[in-house]
């Protein structure tokens, strides 16, 4: 591979929903994230990280020619993301998934074409630990360049999913004249690429690295002071919301939520940090609420996307979108991030359908 890098994650389309606008009151659109090619915005922060780790490699002194082999730990969606971009840029990628892990999602990461997938541990600590203290090391006595690739907490991958909101900001404007929307919302808007005002940008929260990508993007543009970002989490995986109610970052003492890709138990301190700031504000829905909206969200927006993903949709749906933004009405434009996620399918929904009866 010569000195110029694939890139492992694309531009994703921004498109604006009439059922969910309809549900909503206001103009809601869609950021279709589910669209990475690992099916999930992993693909965005984690592939940046990996191209950045890779052109480190290449350029330090002495650097072996020896293709690098990414190590990941992961339950899910981030190992994927890790075992597409690996081989996007000819590279290995060894997954660790901790025993919770289902076998569709083990099958997956093979599919995908994982050089190894070990199942080791409790939970994802367990399967880390296993990974940075016996894996890589192991890994570098037999002279390879083993790539530690974390799932949430690196500045590479806010890096990454900042870009999130650079390209939502750089589409609004476009995206506006394709649709029906309420004429107060874009007046004022004479070119296609002038940007309407984005009230509210909704998106979950696991680890903290897809909502601390958008609000880094949020910053760098300067329009903290008229866009609010929703965190959004369930019952049981809801570590930032409890963080932000007590002013400190709380370490849940487990998962009980069935939305594992927001299962962990701690967020980032810059995600903690972040949901301190006056334009956030965190939400918390049931599984029952996810469920749901997932299967609704399949219905009537024809995406299967997993719990951890349609808990966004789900404030929507429920009609809490409204206390969450300053002077709501039907001119309000909300963004939601479908994050998207590779632990669902029709037979996985009706099955939680079936246990909600």
């Amino acid at each position: 591979m010569g000195s110029s890098f694939k890139i492992p994650y694309i531009e994703t389309p921004l498109v604006k929903s009439a059922n969910l606008s309809r549900a909503a009151g206001c103009n809601v659109y869609l950021k279709l994230e589910n669209l990475q090619p690992s099916g999930s915005f992993k693909s965005r922060g984690i592939g940046y990280f990996m191209v950045e780790q890779l052109k480190a490699l290449r350029a330090a002194p002495g650097a072996s020619s020896a293709s690098a082999h990414f190590y990941s730990s992961s339950g899910g969606n981030a190992g994927l993301a890790c075992v597409h971009a690996a081989l996007t840029l000819g590279c290995q990628a060894t997954v660790v998934v901790p025993l919770s892990t289902t076998e569709f999602m083990i099958g997956k990461l093979r599919e995908a074409g994982a050089t190894d997938v070990v199942q080791v541990g409790a939970s994802w600590q367990e399967a880390d630990d296993h990974l940075t203290g016996t894996l890589m090391p192991a890994a570098q006595a037999a002279g390879e360049s083993p790539v530690y690739v974390p799932p949430f907490d690196a500045q590479g991958i806010w890096d990454g999913n900042a870009g999130i909101t650079r390209e939502l900001l750089k589409q609004i404007g476009a995206t506006v004249s394709h649709y029906p929307v309420t004429s107060a919302a874009t007046v004022g808007l004479q070119a296609a690429d002038t940007m309407p005002n984005i009230d509210a940008i909704v998106c979950s929260v696991g680890g903290g690295g897809l909502f601390s990508g958008i609000m880094q993007g949020v910053e760098e543009y300067g329009i903290q002071h008229r866009t609010r970002v929703i965190a959004v989490e369930t019952e049981g995986a809801d570590a930032l919301s409890q963080s932000v109610q007590k002013m400190e970052l709380v370490t849940l003492p487990g998962i009980t939520s069935l939305a594992t890709s927001l299962g962990a138990r701690r967020v980032c301190k810059q995600a903690f940090e972040y949901g301190l700031r006056d334009n956030v504000s965190t939400a918390v829905l049931s599984d029952a609420d996810a469920i749901r909206a997932c299967r609704r969200f399949a219905d009537e927006e024809h995406y299967v996307v997993e719990l951890a993903c349609g808990v966004c949709a789900a404030l929507v749906y429920k009609g809490q979108l409204k206390d969450h933004i300053p002077g709501f009405n039907e001119n309000s434009t909300v963004v939601i991030v479908v994050c998207g996620g590779s632990n669902m399918s029709y037979d996985i929904m009706e099955k939680y359908m079936a246990e909600l009866q």
